[in-house]
């Protein structure tokens, strides 16, 4: 394994995929982590993962224009920092992060394959209530990615 992918939010999971990617690769500092955080409006919200892409770019356009994207991505650079920082403490910096904006799974899913990214570390940490309001992100990237999907809990 030379390039993983992290998906990261302020969230249980991911921090336990950071730990988890610390525990299995940082005696090879050689690895390289790619840090991924997919904006989300409104926090994790129900509507989030049921909106239709068009809706999406309409979205993306107003919060744009508003300049609430800007808060979003300073929010993203946030939780970059929180999450390099232990992976540096570990021996791990080869890191490089990516902002995304769009269907959580489906941005994971992209990512991963335009970066050619060779393991997908996810964290799980929803409620089965929360997994069966909003769906299951982590199963659907592990059900549709072209890459190994390890489920760090």
């Amino acid at each position: 394994m030379k390039k993983l992918l992290l998906p990261v939010d302020d969230s249980q999971g991911a921090r336990a995929s950071v730990q988890t990617c610390i525990r299995l690769f940082g005696s090879r500092p050689a690895v390289s982590v790619l840090l991924l955080h997919v904006l989300q409006p409104g926090g994790k919200s129900l509507l989030h993962d049921r909106i239709s892409d068009p809706e999406l770019a309409t979205l993306k356009r107003q919060l744009e224009a508003s300049g609430k994207m800007q808060e979003l991505e300073q929010a993203a650079l946030n939780i970059f920092d929180t999450h390099r920082k232990l992976l540096r403490e570990n021996h791990l910096s080869r890191i490089k992060t990516l902002t995304r904006f769009g269907h959580v799974a489906d941005e994971i899913i992209k990512a991963a394959a335009e970066q050619e990214t060779d393991l997908i570390i996810l964290g799980s940490s929803r409620t089965l209530l929360q997994k069966l309001l909003m769906g299951d992100v982590v199963r659907e990237v592990a059900a549709n990615a072209k890459v190994p999907v390890l489920i760090a809990r």
